[in-house]
């Protein structure tokens, strides 16, 4: 399986991806030196193209500047290596013990929502109260089925008007934020990737474009919480929940790399009661 797309959708060369990583680390040629254990002669050598590195040059330099695993491989790939770092589906039965963790995971978050999706917020994996809260701001009947295969994007779910966002009180304050995990992606993976496609679809739905354009500078001085609310309005209930991001630590895998698991927790009493009186133990 192809682990990552061709090189020149990314940088012309691992030259040019050295370059690009080093200065979006902010690390000065000596630092890099320094801290690789590599002479800054060297360095400036494969930058300029006049030095080819070793296989596991690049995969020190990916440690020392924290590359994602995607594109260690693409830098590989721009070296005229093999990608070192496999990308499996989630279902693979190489995977299972990552998916029992996971589902363990998200049954512990219970009565409150958590779903699991990919670096492109593609969902992976959602527990029920998570289903059953995308299924009332849907108006979708009880026993509909929540595609989990990477067919529903949570990011178009939340910001498209005809979505989730017309129930959401606050979406400009929570599409700033959404939008800063996907503008990440796209930064990385360069022009012509998924992320960038996925952000530029994104930036086309209404007022989206506006937002992101204004920066939507988080007012830390009326703030009463120290997080982003999310406050939903539907059918005369107010839910005002927070969220947390995880990630799994320290993988081999593409795919587990870019896991992310986002449990949402209630932000008041009132939210708190209706999560348990529909999906645990009321009181």
């Amino acid at each position: 399986m192809n682990t990552a797309a061709a090189p020149d959708q990314y940088f012309s060369d691992f030259a040019a991806a050295l370059r690009y990583w080093r200065g979006k680390r902010g690390y000065s040629q000596l630092r890099l030196s320094t801290e690789g254990e590599i002479s800054q002669r060297h360095i400036s050598f494969l930058e300029s193209g006049r030095s080819q590195p070793s296989k596991e040059l690049i995969l020190k330099l990916g440690m020392v500047l924290e590359i994602p695993l995607r594109q260690r491989n693409v830098m590989l790939l721009a070296a005229g290596f093999a990608p070192a770092y496999q990308e499996r589906k989630l279902s693979d039965p190489e995977l299972d013990a990552v998916r029992q963790a996971l589902d363990f995971m998200l049954a512990q978050q219970a009565p409150y929502p958590a779903l699991v999706v990919d670096r492109l917020w593609n969902l992976a994996m959602a527990n029920v109260p998570a289903a059953g809260l995308m299924r009332w701001l849907l108006g979708l009947p009880a026993d509909a089925a929540v595609p989990t295969d990477g067919s529903l994007n949570v990011l178009k779910l939340m910001l498209d008007p005809a979505g989730v966002r017309r129930h959401l009180h606050n979406w400009r304050e929570v599409a700033a934020d959404l939008l800063h995990w996907i503008q990440r992606e796209a930064m990385s993976d360069g022009p012509g990737s998924e992320a960038t496609a996925l952000l530029n679809e994104l930036l086309a739905l209404p007022g989206i474009a506006d937002v992101a354009g204004k920066g939507a500078a988080p007012n830390l001085d009326r703030r009463a919480l120290p997080f982003l609310p999310v406050t939903i309005r539907k059918d005369g209930v107010e839910l005002n929940l927070f969220t947390t991001i995880a990630t799994l630590g320290t993988p081999h895998d593409v795919t587990v790399h870019e896991l992310r698991v986002e449990s949402f927790f209630p932000a008041d009493a009132a939210s708190a009661e209706w999560f348990r009186a529909r999906y645990g133990l009321a009181g």
